[in-house]
């Protein structure tokens, strides 16, 4: 019976987990779901592309 209860709460926990990832990967405004603040949500795409032409037309 204590391990039955255990695993639902460990079951219960690991899907409110993946339920508050699935909601911050859609409700996020900026960067990805993990929240770390890292590099994911700096990442300049237009600036990278830039730097790469001006690369390009020097060569």
């Amino acid at each position: 019976m204590i391990q039955q209860l255990l695993i639902l709460l460990i079951f219960l926990v690991a899907v409110a987990y993946m339920g508050r990832m699935l909601y911050r990967s859609f409700a996020a405004k900026s960067g990805c779901a993990k929240g770390c603040g890292g590099a994911c949500s700096t990442i300049d795409f237009k600036k990278i592309q830039k730097d790469l032409e001006k690369q390009q037309a020097k060569a």
